[in-house]
């Protein structure tokens, strides 16, 4: 009896988990889809200040930097976030602590979108004098 019992639990769990797999249906609004394959979330990370008080972009500066650069390409919506990261120098191994802001933008996959983001990328740079602005990106489902 005590075997029946396992194997019937077995079971049921087994079910459970597999009525937990099965995909919840999305649901659009009006304008968008109920959901969309071939869309990239694309983060990018730019320092706007290092812990010991140097290097500061202030609020008024990123916001610029956003309506110049950013809102352009990209006018549909996006998301910023404020952060803390570290990251040492290769060439001396300092540990180099910054906030930093992270850019927050799903986007269909697609050269010009990748054109967009490295041109957001290169004016920062320009802008700052920064070296670089680390870009991570990923495929997504979306649903709107």
């Amino acid at each position: 009896m005590t075997r029946f019992r396992i194997l019937l639990a077995t079971l049921l769990f087994a079910a459970v988990l597999n009525g937990c797999a099965t995909t919840a249906s999305m649901h659009g609004d009006a304008s968008r889809p109920a959901q969309s394959s071939g869309w990239i979330r694309s983060e990018l990370y730019f320092a706007v200040g290092n812990e010991d008080g140097t290097g500061v972009i202030d609020d008024a500066r990123w916001r610029a930097f956003l309506d110049a650069e950013v809102t352009p390409r990209f006018p549909d919506g996006l998301t910023v976030l404020d952060g803390y990261g570290q990251w040492r120098f290769q060439q001396d191994g300092r540990l180099v602590r910054q906030r930093v802001k992270v850019l927050v933008v799903l986007h269909e996959d697609g050269a010009r979108r990748r054109e967009d983001i490295e041109a957001i990328r290169l004016a920062w740079k320009r802008m700052t004098g920064h070296e670089s602005v680390l870009w991570a990106r990923s495929a997504v489902e979306v649903s709107f």
